[in-house]
């Protein structure tokens, strides 16, 4: 996922053809929108970077996650968080969602 989200046109080695992403308010499928999402989110922030704040655990096949983002924004600095739940099939990402919130 780092090199997804460091602009690596990589989301078709990590994701499995029917993904499905869900973020608030936008249902993502397969991994071309996904490298489309990736590419807006960049674009909005220079300097895009995430730490991850509570390590991965995994429960069957769920893996879930917190993270930290930062970014500079047009109207300056911005920090946000989010909690991650993947679905793993076969090594790939089959499902994820996600809940993102600035502060």
């Amino acid at each position: 996922m780092n090199e997804l989200w460091a602009g690596e046109p990589v989301a078709a080695e990590l994701v499995t053809e029917d993904f499905v992403g869900h973020w608030p308010g936008r249902e993502v499928r397969g991994p071309n929108e996904l490298q489309e999402v990736v590419g807006e989110t960049q674009k909005m922030f220079a300097d895009l970077k995430f730490v991850i704040e509570v390590e991965p655990f995994f429960d069957g096949d769920l893996l879930a996650a917190r993270w930290i983002g930062t970014g500079a924004a047009k109207d300056g600095p911005k920090r946000f968080t989010g909690n991650d739940i993947l679905r793993i099939a076969n090594g790939r990402i089959a499902e994820y969602w996600t809940s993102t919130a600035t502060g």
